[in-house]
């Protein structure tokens, strides 16, 4: 088994008349595969981007993609946000 984490960026989100309306989560390093998603919260974001992050990995699996391997600014153990998912 193999342990991945990765990294989640959680940002406030704005309306288009720029007043706040939630949080914006996403994956940089799964982002292009579809790893973003929004909560009315903090807490609702990153719940959100963790079930997001798994599901992306799982169908990545499911269908033979390749998973980030290198540790990069997008996969490694930090301080910051991380969900880590293991395969």
């Amino acid at each position: 088994m193999k342990t991945y984490n990765f990294k989640v960026v959680l940002e406030p989100d704005e309306d288009f008349e720029g007043n706040p309306s939630g949080w914006r989560a996403y994956c940089p390093a799964l982002e292009h595969q579809g790893a973003s998603t929004w909560g009315s919260t903090e807490a609702e974001a990153l719940k959100k981007i963790n079930e997001v992050v798994h599901m992306v990995v799982d169908s990545m699996i499911e269908h033979g993609e390749h998973l980030p391997e290198q540790p990069s600014d997008q996969v490694q153990v930090t301080v910051e946000p991380r969900i880590a998912v293991t395969v």
